[in-house]
């Protein structure tokens, strides 16, 4: 199984990730609004070989198996302060 991922043109870190090359037919038309035109970043086969940065390889197979497309968002932003208080023995 193959899959070709996209990148966003509106959201940094963001990917969205479908089955066959410029075939968005079964991503909702809200989805792709938000998403921006999608620029091509790679095609990668899902047979384990290659790990995915940010997404877990199983939820990424499940959701093209039944929805057509996965959804990669960005990680959450880092709480420095938080990191620096919790560091510091302090809360």
């Amino acid at each position: 199984m193959f899959c070709v991922i996209y990148r966003s043109t509106k959201r940094d870190q963001t990917y969205l990730y479908v089955e066959k090359k410029d075939d968005f037919s079964r991503v909702p038309p809200e989805l792709m609004k938000g998403f921006g035109a999608p620029q091509l970043a790679m095609l990668l086969p899902l047979d384990g070989r290659k790990k995915l940065v940010n997404a877990d390889l199983e939820k990424v197979k499940t959701a093209l198996k039944e929805q057509g497309f996965y959804l990669q968002l960005p990680p959450p932003p880092e709480n420095l302060l938080k990191q620096h208080l919790e560091g510091d023995g302090q809360k």
